[in-house]
């Protein structure tokens, strides 16, 4: 999981303060609302429980969050992980006998089994090119040399590594330089206008005699709008995270030189090898994880914290994905764990570029298929036509033909309009299935605390909850019919006109253009869909 620099962040260092709307900052739990009702593009989660779901017969269905670790603990996500009651917590015993032991939440693929754990690790660009140059870069160029595969291969993913290597090392010192410039407006401020907090409330009310000052503090609330940051606190602290993600690449991301595989101790090479790893499915960094199962299940209606989408879930949690690129081979153990163990919805909110053993992880996709697992993934967040650019994992084989029960998913923000669309998400016609709130999105992360983050990362676990939830409630339904009732069911929007992911001159198209289905997923009509086409088949 190469972490991206946040939507807010970008805005923040573009200066930009166009996105600021009617709307100055996402509404609570505005994934869950509805669009009619509450006039944000949510999932109507809430309508769908009081009017469509109240008193229906359920199943407890189990979604695999694949990812850097759940927090076991967190007061609004313990009482809904999964646990495998075979298995005797702490004895050192595989009780249940499935290779694995005291996998009581699941399963660590990126741990030790001297409990050591991988936090960091390198890009996958990074592993593919190390052996490469450390066989060529001396090596004098000849004719003969120029005609050998690998050597062309070298020298096209040098030039792709020197590029990545050369911005990282520039943004990193252009926002490093920036840091210290927000700190310094931060304290002049606090101490002109007395006050411990610079909030938008106390900037609006800025009216000093000196202009300079009056100014900068509309400036800066423009920016805290814009950005979707609550004060200045929030927004030093998002940049800080950018930082740090841009230090963590350098340091690991990017360092041909850098072996954090060596804590798991296994042949990363072997992709036949599955007796590896730990139980810690928490790990170092459980973040990312954690914000991703209360998307999906976090307790509802339990007066703290936020809802999930799904109720009767289970979280079992499935640790695979570093702070860097997760390996093909942890993906496809991953995957079948999770299968082999229950899961009927897997959830998937990582990606990369490069792919050292595709096929690994495809025949695991297949092998999920075989088993009638249905698998959602995020699209990513480099702003990238997924049609034309690469990124993994992804449904295509290599035969041609394509996995039928994968969902791709976009994000979507809670702005309107021509802004209603991420400008981080990836897109594609014919490669993303489906939009799905993914702005600002409030959930739980470790020691039972609470934030809101954005990216595609966000939107999957969306989708992932209302899955779940066609499931408990419809049990009878194929994975392939959840897929085709999420799909069809979509809010259309045919006349909406977005600006394009990426796009710097605020170029608009068709929302219709960036997914499959043209739409954004909608519980209240998926349930409502999944009702009629189960009565129609009793008949």
């Amino acid at each position: 999981m190469n972490k991206k620099l946040s939507f807010s962040l970008l805005l923040l260092l573009s200066g930009s303060t166009a996105f600021a709307q009617s709307l100055t900052s996402a509404p609570d739990n505005w994934f869950n609302l509805d669009p009619k009702v509450d006039h944000v593009q949510g999932v109507s989660t809430e309508k769908t429980y009081k009017e469509l779901l109240k008193g229906k017969k359920y199943q407890t269905t189990i979604v695999a969050v694949i990812d850097g670790g759940v927090d076991t603990t967190h007061e609004d996500l313990k009482a809904v992980l999964w646990k495998n009651k075979k298995e005797i917590a702490g004895n050192g015993i595989d009780d249940d006998k499935n290779g694995y032991i005291d996998d009581v939440y699941g399963w660590n693929f990126i741990g030790g089994k001297d409990g050591r754990n991988i936090n960091h690790e390198s890009m996958e660009l990074t592993r593919l090119y190390a052996p490469l140059d450390a066989k060529y870069k001396d090596a004098p160029p000849t004719a003969e040399l120029a005609k050998q595969t690998d050597y062309q291969e070298y020298l096209k993913l040098k030039k792709a590594y020197d590029k990545e290597l050369n911005e990282t090392k520039e943004r990193y010192e252009t926002y490093t330089g920036f840091l210290k410039q927000l700190n310094k407006i931060n304290d002049v401020l606090k101490a002109q206008l007395k006050v411990n907090k610079l909030d938008i409330a106390t900037l609006e009310k800025v009216n000093t005699g000196d202009e300079k000052i009056n100014k900068l503090a509309a400036n800066i609330k423009e920016m805290l709008q814009a950005n979707g940051c609550t004060d200045m606190d929030d927004q030093i602290e998002k940049l800080t995270e950018g930082i740090d993600d841009l230090k963590g690449k350098l340091d690991y991301g990017l360092n041909t030189a850098s072996n954090e595989r060596a804590i798991v101790g296994d042949d990363p090479s072997n992709m036949n090898d599955n007796n590896y790893g730990n139980s810690d499915v928490t790990g170092p960094d459980a973040g990312h994880g954690s914000h991703v199962a209360g998307i999906i299940a976090a307790v509802r209606n339990n007066s703290i914290g936020m809802n999930g989408v799904a109720d009767h879930v289970q979280i079992m949690a499935v640790r695979a994905v570093p702070n860097g690129d997760e390996r093909d081979k942890d993906v496809a153990n991953a995957i079948r764990y999770a299968v082999d163990n229950g899961a009927r919805v897997i959830n998937m909110s990582f990606g990369k570029s490069y792919s050292y053993d595709k096929k690994a992880v495809d025949d695991a996709v297949k092998y999920a298929a075989s088993k009638d697992v249905l698998l959602i993934h995020a699209a990513g967040n480099d702003a990238n036509n997924n049609d034309t650019t690469a990124n993994f994992p992804n449904r295509n084989f290599a035969d041609g033909k394509s996995a039928a029960n994968w969902i791709e998913v976009g994000a979507l923000s809670w702005k309107n309009g021509s802004q209603s669309v991420a400008n981080f998400s990836n897109y594609g016609k014919n490669s993303v299935d489906v939009f799905a709130p993914g702005v600002d999105i409030y959930s739980t992360v470790p020691f039972s605390k609470y934030k809101s983050n954005s990216g595609t990362s966000m939107a999957s676990p969306v989708v992932a909850g209302i899955a779940a939830v066609i499931r408990s409630y419809f049990p009878q339904l194929t994975a392939l019919q959840v897929k085709e009732i999420i799909l069809k069911s979509a809010e259309k929007l045919p006349n909406l006109e977005v600006v394009e992911p990426g796009s710097e001159d605020k170029k608009l198209i068709k929302f219709t253009d960036l997914s499959t289905t043209g739409g954004v997923v909608n519980l209240y009509n998926a349930i409502k869909l999944a009702d009629a086409q189960t009565k129609q088949r009793k008949k």
